[in-house]
């Protein structure tokens, strides 16, 4: 065997290389352009549309192959069953908790009390188009929509539960037929390399897609539009901080480790998604970090993509906080009837929110229409700022769903703490995330 050279270090990259500076340097252009020349700011929307649609492309195969992989690499069939079980209670957990503390701070604060609006002066036909996708969300229709038209279908489509239903039912039927089906699935972990691969590349245009978006925010509602309502801006975000920092960060220290420390880990995906307003933009990457950072990635397929539909921890916060916004504004006095009434249906409404841009705004119009004595037309008064809410939605999903693949790794026992602790402590910073795919793909 010919002796190979040891390999050089890796040379630390310079701050201006590294990506998460990129992303917040861009934002912060965007922010300038936006604000001082809104029209050319709001011209440069198909920038952030172009990176987000770039992202969508490779999230289908992401899941796919992360979860077929996963599940036929078990020795133990049931293990699927208890990771998605664990996942499932954790998710109703914490999705509830997060809509009571929406509820809670809502009536200590009271952000919309004082305005004194009538329902009946509201333009609804600026809201008409979101009642009505409300209206076509039911329960059946949601749980109805799991299952796709083809096999294949959710490879086209990009939905995230057809494609995770899909990929689950096949992970099964590939482990169940034992040797035969290891050349597909020695495939699949080859296919994953540069998939993983790809992703890294599109990572690299995520500076230009957040300069588009955040350009555009500025420019079409500019900062001043945020003025008037800028009361229920700050409650909104200073209470998904609380979620965040206190219930999740008790349940991080619970499960040995540091809210804060994780939240420097996925730094680089929270900046994506605070300038697109879009967590999906971030679930490839958070996917391959969190297998980095020690999670198994049979866990880490089942938890993550099915956590962005039910684990909406931001999403629920807006709901019951907007819910009680706009009772507030237009002096509607809720009861303590009301508002556990309000609370259930948020529930059911929240689940199958996709982690984008208005989906949190639909499931809100679907809460309304149906919860006695709130004015669906009321929605009108946050629909100006909606886009500013919707990027704290967004990150504090996003970091309920990183929280969430951790602990329950944790609880299922397959998780590698000494690993964890490395990339939380910054230890394997300089490795890029491209080139723990096949490691993540055999292990």
């Amino acid at each position: 065997m010919i002796p190979t050279a040891p390999s050089e270090p890796q040379a630390r990259p310079r701050f201006y290389q590294i990506l998460y500076v990129q992303v917040l340097i861009a934002i912060a252009l965007g922010i300038a352009l936006g604000h001082w020349f809104p029209s050319y700011g709001e011209a440069l929307k198909p920038l952030g549309d172009a990176f987000i649609k770039l992202v969508k492309m490779i999230i289908a195969p992401v899941i796919f192959l992360t979860v077929v992989t996963g599940i036929a690499g078990m020795r133990d069939m049931r293990q699927t069953g208890r990771v998605i079980g664990k996942a499932m209670i954790y998710f109703l957990t914490f999705s509830t908790l997060a809509l009571i503390v929406g509820l809670i701070i809502s009536n200590i604060v009271q952000p919309g009390s004082g305005l004194n609006i009538d329902p009946a002066t509201l333009d609804s036909s600026k809201v008409a188009d979101y009642v009505t996708k409300a209206h076509d969300s039911t329960v059946t229709g949601f749980l109805m929509n799991i299952i796709p038209a083809t096999l294949v279908s959710p490879l086209v489509s990009g939905d995230i539960l057809q494609v995770l239903f899909v990929a689950v039912l096949f992970g099964l039927a590939l482990a169940s037929i034992g040797e035969i089906g290891v050349p597909v699935l020695n495939f699949f972990h080859q296919l994953t390399t540069p998939v993983f691969k790809l992703v890294a590349m599109l990572m690299k245009f995520a500076p230009i897609g957040a300069f588009g978006a955040m350009a555009f925010t500025i420019g079409k509602y500019g900062v001043g539009s945020v003025t008037n309502l800028l009361f229920l801006i700050l409650t909104f975000y200073a209470t998904s901080l609380i979620f965040v920092l206190v219930i999740l960060g008790a349940v991080a220290r619970y499960n040995g480790f540091s809210i804060l420390k994780l939240i420097r880990y996925i730094r680089e995906e929270l900046l994506l998604v605070l300038g697109t307003s879009s967590s999906e933009a971030a679930l490839p990457t958070l996917m391959q970090k969190l297998q980095r950072a020690g999670c198994a990635r049979s866990v880490v397929g089942l938890v993550v993509p099915t956590g962005y539909s039910f684990n909406l921890d931001g999403t629920n916060i807006y709901m019951t906080m907007a819910a009680l916004f706009i009772a507030q504004a237009c002096n509607i006095h809720l009861t303590l009837e009301h508002q556990i009434v309000l609370l259930l249906v948020a529930m059911l409404s929240s689940k199958g929110a996709a982690g984008v841009t208005g989906a949190g705004f639909i499931t809100l119009a679907a809460t309304l229409s149906v919860v006695p004595g709130l004015p669906v037309e009321g929605m009108a008064l946050i629909l100006g700022i909606d886009r500013f809410m919707s990027e704290c939605r967004a990150l504090t999903n996003l970091t309920g769903n990183a929280v969430a693949g951790i602990v329950v790794a944790r609880w299922e026992g397959a998780l590698d703490k000494d690993k964890l602790h490395a990339a939380l402590n910054g230890e394997l910073e300089a490795e890029d995330l491209s080139d723990t795919a096949p490691q993540a793909a055999h292990a």
